[in-house]
Order: C-alpha cells, then sequence, then structure tokens
C-alpha cells in the first residue's frame, strides 16, 4: 500500500510556478541587476551618502569649532599614538585646531562646490548645446566657436586668471568654475542633438505635424540626459580637485572657511612634524574624488542604452 499521494506538487513547486507566471523581470531590472553584480556602484553609493551625511549633520558629529584655536594643544598628535589626547582624534593643527573638525566641516565645502558648479554649467551648456544643435544656423555656430575659444585655455589656468582678477571667495568661486565649465557641455550635447533629430521617430514625429518645442521637450531631451549625467559626475570630480588646488594657492574660499585645500595648504610646512595635517584631508580628497570617478562609469554602463543586452 502506498503511502504517498498520486500527483502531489513537490515542495517549493507552487513558488516556482508563481514567480514563472510573472514572467521575466523588465530589461532595466535586469541591467540594475547585472550592473549590481559585477560593478562597485553600490558601494560609490554608500561611500557618498556617508560624506553628505558627514557634511549635512556636521554640528551633530562634532561639537568643537573648527575655526577655534587653541595653541597650548598645538600639533597634538592623533589620539592612538603617544602624546596624543582622546578628545582630538586625528590630532590638531599648528593653531591648535581640532582636525577632525575641520576635516567634517571641510566636505561642506567640497560639496556646494562640486553639485553648485556642475548644475550651472550643466544648465548653460545644455541649453546652448541644444540651441546650437537643434536649430543649427548663425546663432549655434557662433556658440560653437565660443566654446572652441574656451576650450583652447587649460581649464584650471583660465579658473587661476578669472580668480585672481575678480578676487577669492566661495561664491565667486563656484560662479566662475560654473560659468567656465559650460563648454564641455554644450559640446556634448550638441553632438547628441545632431544624431538624435536624424532619427526615424523625430522624423516620424515632425511628420505628423508636431512642434519643434514638442520634439525638443518630449523626444531630443530625454535622450540627451544620459551623457549629460554621466559628465556631470565627472564634472564633480573634477571641480572638487580644481576648489582644493585654488584654495591650497590662496585664490579659493577664506581662509577663515573651514576647506580640504585650506588644510593641505597649512599642511605642506609641517609635514615632516606632523604628517596628520595633510594626510587625513588628502585622503579625503582621493577617495571623494575616485568615488564619484568609479560612480561615473557605473551610471555609464547602466545607462547607455547600447549595454540594454549585455
Amino acid at each position: 500500500m502506498s503511502t504517498g499521494i498520486s500527483g502531489a506538487a513537490p515542495p517549493g513547486d507552487h513558488i516556482n510556478r508563481a514567480a514563472a507566471d510573472e514572467g521575466p523581470l523588465p530589461w532595466y531590472r535586469q541591467r540594475l541587476w547585472r550592473t549590481l553584480r559585477r560593478g562597485s556602484g553600490p558601494f560609490n553609493v554608500a561611500f557618498l551618502l556617508l560624506v553628505t551625511f558627514t557634511a549635512v549633520s556636521a554640528p551633530w558629529i562634532t561639537s568643537r569649532d573648527p575655526t577655534v584655536s587653541d595653541p597650548v594643544n598645538r600639533l597634538h598628535p592623533p589620539a592612538w599614538q603617544a602624546k596624543g589626547a582622546p578628545v582630538n582624534l586625528l590630532g590638531t593643527d599648528q593653531l591648535g585646531r581640532d582636525v577632525y573638525t575641520r576635516l567634517v566641516y571641510g566636505a561642506r565645502i567640497s560639496l556646494v562646490v562640486g553639485l553648485g558648479t556642475v548644475l550651472i554649467s550643466a544648465l548653460l551648456g545644455s541649453a546652448a548645446g541644444l540651441v546650437a544643435g537643434y536649430f543649427e544656423g548663425r546663432l549655434g555656430t557662433g556658440l560653437m566657436r565660443l566654446a572652441d575659444i574656451q576650450l583652447a585655455f587649460p581649464f584650471l589656468l583660465l579658473a587661476l586668471a578669472v580668480v585672481a582678477a575678480v578676487g577669492a571667495g566661495l561664491l565667486n568661486v563656484i560662479l566662475i568654475l560654473g560659468i567656465a565649465g559650460w563648454a564641455t557641455f554644450a559640446r556634448v550635447v550638441r553632438s547628441q542633438v545632431l544624431s538624435i533629430k536624424q532619427r526615424e521617430y523625430v522624423e516620424a514625429v515632425r511628420a505628423i505635424g508636431a512642434g519643434q518645442s514638442t520634439i525638443l521637450v518630449r523626444h531630443v531631451v530625454p535622450n540627451v540626459l544620459t551623457p549629460v549625467i554621466v559628465l556631470a559626475t565627472a564634472t564633480v570630480a573634477n571641480n572638487i580637485v580644481v576648489e582644493a588646488s585654488l584654495t591650497f594657492l590662496g585664490l579659493g574660499v577664506q581662509p577663515t572657511i573651514p576647506s580640504w585645500g585650506s588644510m593641505l595648504a597649512d599642511a605642506r610646512d609641517y609635514l615632516a612634524v606632523a604628517w596628520w595635517m595633510g594626510i587625513f584631508p588628502g585622503l579625503a580628497l582621493m577617495l571623494t574624488v575616485l568615488t564619484i570617478n568609479l560612480l561615473g562609469d557605473w551610471l555609464r554602463d547602466y545607462l547607455d542604452p547600447t549595454l540594454r543586452n549585455i
């Protein structure tokens, strides 16, 4: 006598059938999963979220003032070294200011400069690229010749000259770097628009009587967002380095504002006796820029429509 049940489904079979009934995952979810498995995107996002959280919550992470000096406790080593104080986790600088506190507040300057400059550059450059690529004509040609002239100058040298002329300061640095970066966005957007407006679906929409504004907003702009996003991530990293370089040379933010560039400038005369003054802001700058660049590569792999079947 058989004790089994004839025709009974094996355990877990109903789960497999339910998954089969749902059908395959959409292409964008499949590509996201493949990109997550083979890339470092999640780690980059996590690190940038940590940096952003640190910058936003700086007053709660540390209760010390980054600008208050304490000459009695100057050049104290990190807490884990001999003569280090637990209250100064990463040591103190030549004026007795806490390195950890200045490092945390310096993240604010880097993020504000990086994001603010890219926002200005992307808006100005994308608008110019759309006009030059879609309408062409004398206006488009003139915009591209202006972009060529600006791109002929080294970016850092151009920023140095303008900042030296108009003066240092956080707002001036953001405006100068933002305006100076429009040419790259304009070139990229124009090349994309010249290709997109010749596509069959754009010709079909134009044939049924759609207006120029409708074609631009609904069919051209969405297709140029991917290269703009990828370029924006690379520009954020570049502008963070440029701001630190300008501040290191004394042409960036005011000395009273804590930033990674000013910390590196203060450390150059004390590297032999106080290595922690330059190592920690240098590591923070390097890791942040590297993470943003890797995130840009990851976004390119995910957003590129030519890789949808890879």
